[in-house]
């Protein structure tokens, strides 16, 4: 197996320039932090920004030398692609709207082109570095064009991307201008993972609605290739906080650090003196607002915790000089003002707030002293500052009061959880973590330390590029039932050889492409011509089986050298006779059945009815995706009932549910040919689940092919409709 190519926005460190010399420090942020024990303990590059706009050529070499000793390679960006593209569309555009912050949003086309650009940059980093076998990992929001660039000029490379924000619902990614070419950039991986399974249902909602391509489970089935969606929740290097946070609480008070001294200090100026930890980075999506005012109406409801409880407000500075942010500032600057004013004693503050980055090791401090943690993210992709204090309580005396609206929400169930919005609720929140007895308390921290511990960065790390491998395994599979060229010239030796030929062609699905409107998929002239041809080949015998009406099939071949099978084998019109009624049955039972469609499409907005001689067809290709799948399970429930016990049938295709009677299928009304027609070559092409019953009525020796990447009893598969068309033209060809 090849190398691991990582690339995200910044490395994992950043070059800062002291006078006139380069030093190396470690990047903040959750990504460079987390990932960062995973790319050091592998043979891995990680691609992305070093931080820092060389002012030469020669400072350029200087912090490529820097960065490639700590297994980096830098992409090098000006100041205005770094306004457009960071600060412009991944934070002014696609950050309030991944996080449901549609009032912030900034729609500049400038903005997007050099999104573009510099997606476009990485993408060429990666394919100049990239050697024959090599994986390639890409993160986060500010990439997600770079996997379909990549896709486009190196198929060969193994791809897979990973969100570590929220995906959002249809309702909201559908306002983007560029929501269609966000989704094709994603879907040019072979995996991509999300945190949670409520943003990869998300995603592929929004693949089903925007773009149409079919989604089966976790997979999305694209025209030549499959793409897989999993969950993988983010993990923190668990024994690095765990280890630090034993040093610590091992260390004499004269050892600690001041911050730690002054922590001991606060905790013994009163007896029961208790601590809540709130650290965030300075955002709108924090929710640092709704959580001060949840602490002022805890203060109001519970008076006698004043001069006995602290909220240490840790709040590291963000995009200062955007206006949102400053806002921001302001108004959490006011709410920590007045909650003090009001509540202050002149040895005691209720809010104790900084407004700057710490160390780690001062970070663990606060990890290891603080009663509660109280995190309450109006939005958050993951969160791991919730996993960071969890490993920190070595001692298991600590309680977490999580949003809800955090990813981590979904693994730590045991924590306290609050709709952030909900102001009362959160301080409701506040009294039972300070109330709680020492045994739940315990007991529910070493529940959440066993499971972060087990999934930490490295398992997280590793079961992503295990499903990585996985999918590629399964992409191999894939292709090797593929009409390849040995395939192709395989079967186009034995129908060159043999004396005596019959081709079954589906039609819809097959030969055309499907169509909103059923009756705008009239035949091409193009399609004329192919199957003219292959019709005029002499000892070939060419077969329309389809499931389309007699009426419609007649006036599109009724005068073409070919014979034509209609509705699922109801009707056979040989070449220059007229149409034949294979199994005469009454049709009364559609006077029962009708009633029952027509109350589902009066409640499916874009569902019609279909009738035809032996059936009747609810089609809902133009309904709501979503409410016709929906639909399309009632109503298969409703007929089963219905049509018990009698001589009834039901059929589901392609956006299409069909009652039938019995016993009427493509596959004895082929074996009803083949019986009149001996041949020693025969082919069928079908792409739907009612030519299964014609693949396995045909013998044994015929090539079976099955148009699209759903489980099939074919023996081989092409993508769609071109593809069958070009193989087809290469069969005529040949003879």
């Amino acid at each position: 197996m090849g190398r691991l190519i990582i690339a995200s926005n910044r490395l994992p460190v950043k070059i800062e320039k002291n006078e006139n010399e380069m030093i190396v420090t470690p990047s903040a942020g959750g990504l460079a932090t987390g990932l960062k024990s995973y790319h050091k303990g592998n043979d891995s590059v990680w691609i992305g920004w070093p931080g820092i706009i060389p002012e030469s050529k020669e400072e350029e070499k200087t912090v490529t030398t820097l960065v490639k000793e700590e297994q980096c390679l830098p992409v090098f960006l000006t100041e205005e692609l770094i306004s457009m593209y960071y600060d412009g569309f991944s934070n002014a555009t696609l950050w309030p709207l991944f996080h449901y912050f549609t009032e912030y949003i900034e729609y500049r086309r400038r903005y997007w082109e050099a999104y573009l650009k510099v997606n476009e940059m990485f993408a060429d980093a990666i394919i100049a570095n990239a050697k024959e076998n090599d994986r390639v990992w890409v993160h986060d929001y500010q990439l997600l064009l770079v996997p379909n660039i990549l896709r486009k000029k190196r198929p060969d490379l193994k791809i897979g991307f990973f969100l570590h924000i929220p995906f959002p619902s249809y309702e909201i990614i559908r306002v983007l201008p560029w929501r269609e070419e966000i989704i094709e950039g994603l879907l040019g991986a072979d995996l991509i993972g999300f945190h949670t399974y409520d943003y990869a249902r998300h995603f592929m909602s929004s693949v089903k609605r925007l773009l149409g391509y079919d989604v089966d489970f976790n997979q999305i089935k694209l025209e030549n290739r499959q793409v897989f969606i999993d969950v993988f929740p983010m993990g923190i290097d668990y024994k690095k906080f765990e280890k630090l946070a034993t040093e610590i609480q091992s260390k004499s008070i004269q050892e600690r650090s001041r911050v730690h001294q002054d922590i001991d200090r606060f905790l013994m100026g009163m007896p029961d003196r208790q601590l809540i930890l709130s650290i965030d980075r300075l955002d709108y999506t924090k929710g640092i607002p709704e959580r001060l005012k949840a602490f002022r109406h805890f203060l109001k409801e519970h008076p006698e915790y004043i001069e006995k409880v602290s909220l240490i407000m840790l709040t590291v500075p963000s995009r200062t000089d955007v206006e949102q942010y400053q806002n921001l500032k302001n108004e959490v600057d006011v709410l920590v003002g007045n909650i003090n004013g009001e509540f202050g004693r002149l040895n005691w503050a209720p809010v104790i707030y900084f407004y700057r980055s710490m160390p780690f090791e001062n970070l663990i401090e606060l990890y290891s002293s603080a009663d509660v943690a109280l995190l309450t993210p109006l939005r958050d992709g993951m969160n791991l500052v919730a996993k960071e204090y969890i490993a920190s309580k070595v001692k298991q005396r600590g309680v977490l009061v999580l949003s809800e609206m955090a990813g981590a929400a979904k693994e730590l169930g045991e924590a306290i959880s609050v709709n952030p919005n909900n102001i009362v609720q959160t301080a409701d929140a506040i009294y039972k973590a300070l109330t709680m007895n020492d045994e739940d308390r315990t007991k529910a921290m070493r529940t959440m330390q066993r499971r972060i511990k087990r999934y930490d960065i490295y398992k997280w790390a590793s079961e992503f590029i295990k499903a990585l491998d996985h999918t590629i395994d399964r992409q191999m599979d894939y292709h090797a039932r593929k009409v390849s060229t040995r395939i192709k010239s395989s079967i186009t030796k034995d129908f060159t050889n043999s004396k005596s030929r019959i081709i079954f062609l589906d039609y819809d699905g097959t030969l055309q492409r499907f169509f909103d409107n059923p009756q705008a998929a009239g035949p091409d002239e193009e399609l004329y011509d192919l199957l003219n041809s292959l019709s005029k080949i002499e000892h070939t015998k060419l077969v329309l089986v389809s499931g389309r009406d007699r009426e419609t099939f007649d006036r599109w071949f009724g005068s073409k050298n070919y014979t034509l099978i209609a509705e699922h084998g109801a009707w056979l019109k040989n070449t220059g006779e007229g149409w034949k009624e294979r199994k005469p049955v009454n049709s009364e039972w559609k006077e029962n059945i009708m009633p029952v469609l027509e109350s589902y499409v009066d409640r499916t907005p874009g569902s019609l009815i279909e009738e035809k001689t032996y059936s009747l067809v609810w089609h809902y290709r133009k309904a709501d995706i979503e409410l016709g799948a929906l639909r399309a399970l009632e109503l298969v429930h409703d007929m089963s009932n219905l049509i018990f016990n009698q001589d009834l049938e039901i059929m589901e295709g392609k956006k299409v549910i069909e009652v039938k009677v019995s016993g009427i299928n493509k596959g004895t009304a082929a074996a009803e040919f083949l019986m009149d027609n001996p041949a020693d070559f025969i082919m069928a092409l079908g792409d739907d689940w009612t030519d299964e019953f014609l693949f396995k009525e045909l013998p044994e020796s015929s090539h079976t092919i099955k148009v699209g990447t759903e489980n099939s009893v074919a023996k081989y598969f092409l993508n769609n409709y071109k593809e069958v068309r070009e193989f087809l033209d290469e069969l005529r060809k040949a003879k």
